[in-house]
């Protein structure tokens, strides 16, 4: 018997969906299926709801700050669902996973450096990097019979270049769906290591695979790529709740912490959606069932 409802239709029009009403606008027609943005038409959570509820109802919305439950929240999440043992020391917010990116831009990179990508790869990576005058590097992925690998010669190669100071990996990658290895995210760690790179890695598609499938944090397959690694993630594509503005970045070092909470502090985006706080942390500690169902 299930617990959850994934068969009721519901109307996102009018709703200021940018899924469903953005596509007049952007498409010159609503007679489209919105395959364009990647958010579900299914209702969040019950226990995610119930959890913004009763916040509504406090009906007092001021300046929010997390604190330990949240960071205790996004830990377990990432222990039990992916093996993962995060100190909650190492956690650092950003409103989204692009502006995690933007403030990493900042903080590791100057002004006409490269930024490593591996496309075909989600769109913001190349324009956050051309906003902020940085130089895009391509390190483009292989099509070997009808599966897309990483090119790891032409990533020694591209690294080889002095400028590139800074590497976004996708994992997992989004469009071409591939999840990653071990052994994979080995030798890439391996390779960035020898060369001295910061890496961004966006994990925020983690949690919905196939079965069968195993995730593996880039930052948890070797001492080298713990130190220099950085993680995005949220539940915002998890849960459907993109809208809520609330993500998460783990950095164990101290050194690239420091510096990421320097820029985060400077461009004033740590306060944090009252909302979004809620919605993680109810999603992280009761969403487990859920997204089994899902």
């Amino acid at each position: 018997m299930t617990r959850y409802d994934f068969d009721t239709v519901i109307d996102r029009r009018n709703t200021d969906c940018a899924k469903w009403d953005g596509m007049k606008p952007l498409f010159g027609t609503n007679d489209l299926l919105p395959m364009w943005v990647a958010d579900m038409d299914f209702k969040a959570p019950p226990e995610v709801i119930e959890a913004l509820r009763e916040r509504v109802e406090h009906g007092i919305f001021g300046y929010t700050r997390r604190f330990e439950p949240y960071r205790e929240a996004i830990a377990g999440w990432f222990l039990r669902r992916h093996g993962w043992e995060i100190r909650t020391e190492w956690i650092r917010h950003a409103p989204g996973v692009v502006p995690a990116l933007a403030a990493a831009i900042m903080a590791f990179t100057q002004p006409g450096e490269g930024i490593l990508v591996q496309p075909p790869v989600y769109y913001p990576f190349f324009s956050t990097i051309k906003g902020r005058g940085r130089t895009v590097v391509e390190n483009p992925l292989k099509l070997v019979n009808g599966r897309f690998e990483m090119d790891f010669d032409d990533l020694e190669k591209k690294l080889d270049n002095s400028a590139v100071k800074l590497v976004f990996l996708c994992s997992p990658h989004n469009p071409v769906g591939r999840v990653w290895s071990r052994e994979e995210l080995e030798k890439f760690g391996a390779i960035c290591a020898a060369k001295g790179v910061v890496v961004v890695s966006d994990e925020i598609h983690c949690d919905i695979l196939y079965k069968g499938a195993k995730h593996t944090p880039l930052a948890s397959v070797s001492d080298a790529m713990r130190e220099s690694t950085i993680t995005t993630v949220a539940p915002s594509k998890t849960f459907n709740i993109a809208g809520l503005a609330t993500a998460a970045v783990v950095i164990p070092s101290k050194r690239l912490r420091d510096n990421y909470q320097s820029v985060i502090d400077f461009v004033n985006i740590d306060g944090g959606n009252v909302f979004g706080a809620t919605a993680l942390e109810a999603a992280y500690t009761k969403g487990d069932a859920w997204l089994d169902e899902l």
